[in-house]
């Protein structure tokens, strides 16, 4: 828990609380108890298949939890339809595939949900679109296709689309994984501008520069459990245990 959050003595925005999950015989979620403050980036790391993303992904329902309680912002996510869509418009996400409409504008893609889910105009919904087009360093493509963009520009404009829904936390799964190297920095540019700002940010990622600069929390999962969550500057100075020193050294080389 950060400091400010005891400070505050807020609760939690999200608590899960022994979150299981099965993929037939595979149990890729054991147990897993957790909770994110407001304004807090947390950073996510594991080896593939430790069950970082699958977490991620039951924190806005894309997959389903067997067990165990996820509660964001006062709203259990279970099958009740209403309180999906209550907890949707307040998370945003951003995938690795940047999952933009390709036979819509940037502009469209952006304000497409605003316009349906949160009833503005055109009017409005363009005004706040090329703001945030500005913010992520766009202003100029509003009129163009995400084919003729770039896949570090299409990445910024799906946070963009995210962030038009003015969400209280935004999930970020792997965000630069399907990037050239050299489009990775102008994505988490920013996500660091972003974090600035105060978002509440649940990040899983490679990138551990990242994760040591941004971060406020590291959590690292392995086989489908929680094994060490710490601030950055702890986490990776004093990998105590040998299965992060070994992942960390892992990373490192490649």
């Amino acid at each position: 828990m950060s400091m400010q959050a005891k400070q505050r003595g807020d609760k939690p925005l999200i608590t899960a609380k022994n979150v299981n999950k099965h993929f037939g015989a595979f149990h890729a979620l054991k147990d897993v108890s957790a909770e994110f403050w407001a304004g807090e980036v947390t950073v996510i790391i594991g080896a593939s298949g430790s069950g970082k993303s699958t977490f991620l992904r039951t924190l806005n329902r894309l997959e389903t939890h067997d067990s165990g309680s996820i509660v964001i912002d006062g709203i259990e996510l279970n099958d009740n339809v209403k309180n999906l869509d209550a907890i949707r418009r307040e998370v945003g996400m951003v995938f690795q595939s940047f999952n933009l409409f390709p036979h819509l504008s940037v502009l469209d893609n952006i304000t497409l949900a605003p316009r349906r889910l949160r009833g503005m105009s055109r009017e409005q919904a363009n005004g706040v679109a090329l703001d945030l087009l500005k913010k992520v360093g766009l202003a100029e493509h509003s009129h163009k296709y995400p084919h003729q963009m770039s896949g570090g520009q299409q990445q910024r404009v799906a946070i963009a689309r995210a962030l038009a829904m003015s969400p209280k936390v935004m999930l970020f799964d792997e965000p630069t994984s399907a990037l050239d190297p050299e489009m990775i920095k102008e994505v988490l540019d920013v996500m660091k501008d972003l974090a600035k700002t105060g978002m509440t940010m649940i990040v899983v990622t490679h990138e551990m520069g990242f994760a040591r600069d941004v971060s406020d929390r590291v959590i690292f999962f392995e086989k489908g459990q929680i094994l060490a969550e710490a601030p950055p500057q702890q986490f990776f100075n004093d990998a105590g245990n040998d299965r992060i020193r070994s992942f960390l050294g892992q990373i490192h080389n490649h």
